[in-house]
């Protein structure tokens, strides 16, 4: 298990890589783009840094589209890769809940909800027949064909976020309700609805981290994939083809081992993947273990994000670590949300800005 103190060194490294606006790309000089924007900054508010974490969803709120998209891409706050990805659209809802749990903020709640009614209209537009939902609109502004696992797992997630933020902002959202249960039909009982993309892991793990597969469902599902997937001492393969392992997976795999209830496994998982820890407390993306060799040559925000997310749900830190722990039990709308407490994991003031 991390320590509270490197915990704090790899949110120190995130907090590091933001741009003085507010953007959290990859790393300095890189691309940004909204899921691992989002994801980065969950990481700040478990560090304590909640006005950075603030400031990246300000950043977010203020370049969305009138149609409620985002850009796939940016560098330099201009859009690099114009195309309206759902997933992108819809994670915006998973940051703000987790934000509100972290601080227990209700009037950051009020000026961001706009933002994220306005995203998930869209993806309750993109939803297609069967319950599935597009991936991406097209360039005349219509859903494309085609669905993809992981992100529609992701989607899962974002849509009853968003159904916790409409309760606690008291509107009623009937359409988001259909589309949650649609989608999570389609999740359990539809496969054929989704892109056969079975060689990367995340569509593995994806169903029982986003909450589509609980109980036996959900091990079955882990079970199934494991011997696939899974490198002993070193983490998951991104694609089950190639001798390559990557932090991000490795760590989301171990949330979804924490909400099936798996904690020895998921603490190994994380474990597994330290190999990957620079001193600065950021982590390299991936390893090639053939060829003994970190690639990309890259460290990334999203990476260090996820290992995070993975130690507070592993030690329940914060408020916001059942968020991914127990995914299963979301807050729903009538549910009250819980009370703040100070995080563990913030052994620092909040700096000031940039």
């Amino acid at each position: 298990m991390l320590s509270a103190a490197q915990v704090r060194q790899t949110v120190d490294w995130i907090a590091g890589e933001q741009y003085s606006d507010g953007g959290l790309p990859w790393f300095r000089d890189g691309q940004l783009d909204p899921w691992d924007s989002v994801e980065a900054a969950m990481a700040l508010d478990v560090g304590g840094r909640h006005e950075r974490a603030r400031a990246a969803y300000r950043w977010l709120a203020g370049r969305q589209r009138p149609d409620g998209s985002w850009a796939a891409e940016y560098r330099a706050g201009a859009e690099t890769a114009p195309a309206a990805e759902s997933n992108h659209a819809g994670y915006l809802a998973v940051g703000l809940w987790h934000s509100w749990l972290s601080t227990g903020d209700e009037q950051f709640v009020t000026e961001l909800w706009p933002a994220v009614r306005r995203a998930l209209d869209l993806v309750t537009r993109m939803q297609l027949p069967g319950g599935a939902i597009s991936w991406a609109l097209r360039p005349d502004g219509t859903p494309d064909d085609l669905a993809l696992l992981t992100g529609n797992a992701s989607l899962f997630q974002a849509l009853r976020c968003g159904l916790a933020l409409a309760d606690l902002t008291g509107e009623a959202q009937p359409d988001w309700e259909l589309a949650v249960a649609d989608l999570g039909t389609a999740l359990r009982e539809r496969p054929d609805a989704f892109a056969d993309r079975g060689r990367f892991s995340m569509d593995w793990y994806y169903p029982v981290l986003g909450g589509a597969l609980t109980g036996a469902a959900a091990q079955d599902r882990l079970a199934a994939g494991w011997d696939r997937f899974v490198v002993p001492g070193l983490g998951i393969r991104c694609v089950s083809d190639r001798p390559w392992v990557t932090g991000a997976e490795t760590c989301e795999l171990a949330l979804a081992l924490v909400a099936a209830g798996r904690t020895d496994e998921a603490l190994e998982q994380l474990a597994a993947m330290q190999h990957l820890r620079h001193d600065d407390g950021s982590y390299w993306t991936g390893f090639v273990y053939p060829d003994d060799a970190r690639w990309p040559v890259e460290r990334t925000t999203w990476t260090a994000a996820a290992v995070v997310l993975a130690a507070d749900a592993l030690a329940g830190a914060t408020p916001a670590a059942g968020l991914f722990a127990d995914p299963g039990v979301l807050p729903s709308p009538g549910i009250p949300a819980p009370a703040p407490s100070v995080t563990p994991f913030a052994g620092h003031a909040e700096p000031s800005r940039r």
